[in-house]
């Protein structure tokens, strides 16, 4: 077994990418990911990458499509306002159905808001990323170590479905210290027949573009990018439960909210409630299985999150509004409190009857 290290996460991220391939990395600086962009600025010439902090998030994106089209393993990350600037560039990744790793160690907004964590940008990275008919596959950490895991497996399935990923973190656990082990990631490396390699004759050109002039060829490609996406949607939901076997009251929460959640559940069990956990790691597709299982028996359940309430439609889209459903949320920065999260409870306990 591999020994374990003490790493903040912003760092273990950017090791995780390395060990999972990535050898072009993009970047700008922005709390509270800088130290992301620190250490691939260290690492990368030391291996033989390319680092290069862009004049722009908007540059940033657009190099990281260059690379992508080539066919190389590229990773941008950046905070809310800088992942925001990056949209239209989101949109021509997947336009182009190119893969990518697009980290957000998100802060408080909107606007430039704070450097504090926020959870807050759950619409933007499932629902509007970026103009047209569009998904990226997104993962949500709640530990230093899942920061590592989510790395190689999001470029992973970002190779596999030929289409974006975003990691979603949250300023805490980027810049949280844990110990963790580190891994090389040994999945085969995909083929991309399609990268644009240069043409020397021995096989047909290879165009990467995003334009299509008439309507019909554009939707016919829509099409099949949404047939890969139910695919998806049926294949790569992942979540985690925690004593939700016996639970008539289940909180929904990822990132640091599902930590704080952890710690209110003891509370509440102590006192005789039922009470359980289901943490989203893919935040699209959403798990939307596990959640309906878990309506068939629950009586309620409590979104948790550093917004004004955004994964709650979700939530109540996965479970066909069956239970209620309550919200638990602070923003701005702010981290809901164990205390605050049990009132939530008491308040569900009492609505279930």
């Amino acid at each position: 077994m591999a020994d374990k290290v003490l790493m903040k996460g912003n760092e273990a991220l950017a090791e995780a990418a390395i060990l999972a391939g990535c050898r072009h990395y993009f970047g700008y600086p922005i709390t509270p990911q800088t130290e992301v962009a620190e250490y691939m600025a260290k690492k990368m010439p030391k291996i033989g990458g390319v680092f290069l902090q862009a004049e722009s998030e908007i540059a940033a994106i657009n190099m990281v499509i260059g690379a992508a089209a080539a066919g190389k393993r590229v990773m941008t990350s950046s905070s809310s306002p800088g992942v925001a600037l990056k949209s239209e560039g989101l949109s021509y990744l997947a336009g182009c159905d190119l893969p990518a790793l697009i980290v957000n160690v998100q802060r408080g907004g909107p606007g430039l808001g704070g450097i504090q964590p926020g959870q807050a940008d759950y619409f933007h990275a499932t629902r509007g990323a970026g103009h047209g008919d569009f998904h990226m596959i997104v993962t949500a950490p709640a530990t230093v170590q899942e920061m590592i895991d989510l790395v190689g497996k999001s470029f992973d399935l970002a190779d596999k479905y030929r289409m974006p990923a975003m990691l979603l973190a949250d300023g805490t656990i980027g810049q949280m210290m844990e110990p963790v082990t580190l891994t090389e990631n040994t999945s085969a490396p995909i083929e991309k027949p399609w990268a644009v390699t240069g043409y020397d004759g021995s096989r047909p050109r290879n165009v990467v573009n995003s334009l299509f002039i008439q309507p019909e060829d554009l939707e016919n490609l829509v099409m099949e990018r949404y047939a890969r996406y139910a695919k998806i949607e049926a294949e790569e939901q992942m979540a985690e439960e925690y004593m939700t076997e016996d639970a008539d009251i289940i909180l929904v929460a990822y990132g640091v909210a599902a930590r704080v959640c952890r710690n209110a559940i003891k509370a509440a069990r102590e006192k005789g409630l039922k009470v359980g956990l289901i943490r989203p790691i893919t935040l699209w597709p959403f798990p939307k299985k596990v959640m309906s299982a878990a309506a068939e028996k629950a009586k309620a359940f409590i979104s948790v999150e550093l917004s004004m309430g955004q994964m709650i439609e979700d939530i109540e889209l996965a479970i066909r509004c069956r239970r209620p459903v309550l919200l638990c949320n602070r923003t701005g920065g702010m981290i809901p409190t164990p205390a605050e999260v049990l009132a939530k409870i008491d308040e569900a306990a009492k609505i279930g009857g």
